[in-house]
């Protein structure tokens, strides 16, 4: 397709497009329809004939015309969200147990004082004093310490009346504990936990694993999550004292000056020990929100990254992006969803009845002559019909295309009825590979020759090729991948002349370098953990146990125990999934902007893990179930639970359970989860087969019924790029589908996705492409991590024979009592002929 009609009249085409192949079938089927029989609606009077189309809007619209999802996508949910989440429902005793070990020490020490009546200089005194008693050999005592200190973490809640309250003192207490030094004595602490050969043998043994097994570990890490969860969160009244100590922590946390490696790395070795069957009892919950918070406090959330790679493009000379992508899906609007079974139905019986009246009476072409086919009582019938294939999305309303649903009102006119969009919202892009592959295209059809990777030689093309060629260059875009993919060819190509690689030491390269050895065991571990605690998994007696820190001691004895405990446990495997699908997006996206190689090698271990199957077997399932669960107790979450009176719990109110549209961490799960697929699979043919190998098509389709503008962009991506793989049966009965993917996806000009005509939807050896990319990959390894294995031709040479010669070798202690031996075997008893070792 010619560029330059796809720049100047993307919609008059998209109309052509959408209104010829939509319109034919239903001109068609005009023919066949009864043209002068009147409607029930047309005999009633005025008056009542709107009021009947008003009510019977209201009632067919249903679930179609429901309002889109109030979600906001961000780095993480609302602060009191996120350390609710930390406390599984089990775990609520424990909070009267901290505040009773801290009030047993404070007392002891303050009595008849109350720590919100104390100065900072008293406060840190006190948390000294805590401190230095978690340097104590006895566990018990150690542990009642920590249990204080976790106490203070939580807010001082015994002395607090309300939640903002708790979250005053929260913020008050943790900057001092890190100010004083706790988060390096509970790094260490957490090292001799892991480290816990008695826990770890003890917990293998047990049959059954529960909440008491892991409370050492909990509560340090408790600790250590409030920490970083809160540090992490600016508000604007935070004094300058606490902004430099957030910068300060932020470098620290993701420096190896903690146990020689970034804490993230130590968070990975848990996950890897747990996943082993080494350290059955690790609370892989809190580990795993934990490493997630860890990450984006230290590598920076997705406004990070933006502004991130801004600077990167300017550092690079590269022209600024188009468009701010955050903003842009903030501002787009769902596309409707499918209607509700009972509409279904209710057109099937509708055609039937049409059907059997035609049966009576045949329709013939005159009479459909002398009707408007633009008529609107009969396009909505009609349309009903032609959207029988494509129930997986309503688009927004084009010309010649109503809502299945919902039946308009009033007849306009055609020319009132036709109504614009304002644009496209995504600003169209070319690739340098798009411009070459189109100028050799037209050369060889048009001259007969080619000239190579010459996109600027235009000679002897005709002058629609010429403007052709200026509109893809308009849009050409070269991204900061392209730019690093050839520095790294040319280091390759030349080790000796390239001279030494600038390296920048970001946290990112920090902890790509810390987890490298380790990587792939990483990787396959965190995919082990999604795979148990994802809604579809069946229960195995091979899989691992992710309910360590949720089940309790004695299980439950009654209904209403059994009820909280199901809540509790779906609870716990929702937040798991939700920081998981987290942790691998954000570093996937953090090795992208620093090195394409490095995200390369993450996502190829990803895929080697089998985790394309795995996401699409996680949307195999009732997706607007998943969303709008409601496993959650609002008053047992934390600080409600700590500072109000609870009520009684019944069955009806956990049945009942909150108020909410959605539920806030799935819906945040599936964008990420849907992020990630798509990832992995762009730009890779091969990968892309495997979502038409796997079936996506239909999964994907099903998530469409969520009215969320992002997720629904993230699924049409997934959709876009293997519609030319699926054949054009499918593209025909999917038209709205296509509609839908043509008006919120970013077009590559060029780009045949509706047609299959592309050269690359052609088979070929995918396992070549995923060769070719993994050795890439280890070249890159080598020549920038693995000193050791360099090319001992490409090392310095010392040619001085006094240097040589000068040069202090350390030679082994037997050869040195033995020296006279040696120098009387091998040069004295031996004849050497000088004259000939001198020439």
């Amino acid at each position: 397709m010619n560029p330059t009609v796809i720049e100047n009249k993307k919609w008059s085409i998209f109309y052509h497009f959408h209104g010829v192949i939509v319109g034919l079938p239903t001109a068609i089927k005009h023919q066949k329809k009864k043209t002068n029989k009147q409607k029930p609606n047309q005999m009633l009077p005025n008056k009542m004939r709107g009021e009947f189309t008003r009510n019977q809007r209201k009632d067919s619209e249903g679930f179609a015309e429901a309002a889109d999802l109030e979600f906001e996508y961000s780095d993480a949910d609302k602060w009191t969200a996120e350390l609710s989440e930390l406390y599984s429902y089990t775990e609520g005793p424990e909070f009267l147990l901290n505040r009773k070990c801290f009030e047993e020490d404070f007392h002891t020490h303050m009595p008849d004082k109350k720590w919100t009546e104390l100065d900072s200089v008293q406060h840190r005194a006190h948390a000294m004093r805590l401190l230095d008693g978690l340097d104590v050999i006895g566990r018990e005592r150690r542990l009642k310490v920590a249990r204080a200190i976790l106490y203070m973490a939580q807010g001082s809640f015994g002395e607090c009346s309300s939640e903002l309250e708790v979250q005053h003192w929260m913020r008050y207490n943790i900057f001092m504990l890190l100010d004083v030094g706790a988060f390096t004595a509970l790094i260490e602490l957490l090292n001799m936990e892991i480290e816990n050969s008695a826990a770890c043998s003890s917990a293998v043994r047990k049959p059954a694993i529960s909440l008491a097994d892991s409370t050492d570990l909990r509560v340090l890490l408790n600790i250590m999550y409030l920490m970083v969860e809160t540090i992490q969160r600016e508000e604007p009244t935070d004094s300058p004292e606490w902004r430099t100590i957030r910068e300060t922590f932020k470098s620290e946390l993701g420096s190896p000056l903690y146990n020689h490696e970034p804490v993230s790395v130590m968070l990975f070795g848990m996950v890897t020990k747990f996943c082993s069957g080494h350290a059955p009892h690790f609370p892989m919950k809190k580990v795993m929100l934990l490493l997630w918070k860890t990450i984006l406090l230290t590598l920076g959330g997705f406004e990070q990254l933006q502004s991130s790679k801004i600077s990167k493009r300017v550092t690079l000379g590269l022209p600024p992006l188009s468009e701010d992508s955050i903003h842009v899906v903030r501002s787009m609007r769902a596309a409707s969803p499918p209607a509700s079974a009972s509409d279904l139905i209710e057109q099937q019986q509708r055609r039937a009845r049409r059907e059997h009246k035609a049966l009576i009476k045949q329709d013939n072409l005159d009479a459909f002559n002398e009707k408007d086919p633009y008529k609107v009582d009969d396009a909505r019938e009609d349309e009903e019909e032609n959207d029988d294939n494509d129930n997986s999305l309503e688009a927004e309303p084009f010309p010649l295309e109503r809502d299945e649903v919902m039946p308009p009102p009033i007849p306009h006119p055609p020319s009132e009825r036709v109504c614009f969009p304002k644009g496209l919202p995504w600003a169209p892009k070319v690739r340098e590979k798009d411009i070459e592959n189109f100028l050799e295209s037209s050369r060889s059809k048009f001259i007969g020759y080619t000239l190579g990777n010459d996109t600027d030689t235009v000679v002897g093309l005709p002058r629609p090729i010429h403007e052709s060629i200026k509109t893809l260059k308009q849009h050409k875009y070269v991204s900061i991948a392209e730019i690093q993919i050839a520095k790294e060819e040319e280091f390759q190509k030349t080790p000796l002349s390239g001279g030494e690689e600038e390296l920048e030491l970001c946290a990112t390269e920090l902890l790509y370098q810390g987890i490298l050895p380790s990587l792939p065991q990483y990787m396959i571990a965190l995919l082990k953990i999604l795979l148990a605690a994802a809604p579809t998994s069946k229960a195995k007696t091979d899989s691992i146990n992710i309910l360590a820190d949720v089940l309790p001691e004695e299980m439950p004895t009654t209904v209403l125990q059994s009820m909280k405990l199901g809540v509790d446990v779906n609870r716990h495997k929702e937040i798991i999934v939700k920081a998981i699908s987290a942790i691998l997006l954000l570093l996937l996206k953090h090795f992208k902007l620093n090195h394409i190689y490095q995200f390369e090698y993450m996502a190829q271990h990803l895929v080697f893990a089998n985790c394309i199957p795995l996401i699409l077997k996680f949307f195999n399932q009732n997706i607007m179930s998943y969303i709008t669960a409601k496993n959650s107790i609002s008053v047992l979450d934390f600080p409600h639970c700590v500072v109000h009176e609870l009520p009684e719990l019944t069955a009806e109110s956990l049945e009942a359970g909150d108020n909410n549209q959605f539920c806030w961490r799935n819906l945040f799960s599936c964008i990420n989860l849907l992020r990630i697929l798509n990832k992995l699979t762009k730009w890779k043919h091969s990968r892309t087969m495997m979502l038409v190998v796997f079936k996506s098509a239909p999964i994907l389709k099903r998530a469409l019924k969520v009215k969320q503008a992002m997720m629904q962009l993230y699924v049409l991506k997934l959709l876009k790029v293997q519609t030319k793989y699926l054949g054009r049966q499918w593209r025909k009965s999917n038209m709205k589908t296509m509609s839908a993917i043509y008006q919120k996806v970013r077009h590559r000009l060029n780009d045949d996705w509706a047609y299959g005509n592309d050269l690359d939807a052609r088979p070929w050896d995918f396992q070549a492409e995923e060769c070719a990319l993994r050795a890439n990959i280890e070249r890159f390894n080598s020549r920038r991590y693995d000193k050791s294995q360099s090319n001992p031709e490409f090392l310095p040479v010392d040619n001085c024979l006094q240097s040589v010669l000068g040069q202090r070798i350390d030679l082994p202690e037997d050869f040195q009592m033995n020296y006279d031996l040696w120098l009387e075997r091998e040069v004295f008893s031996k004849p050497i002929s000088w004259e000939e070792l001198l020439q």
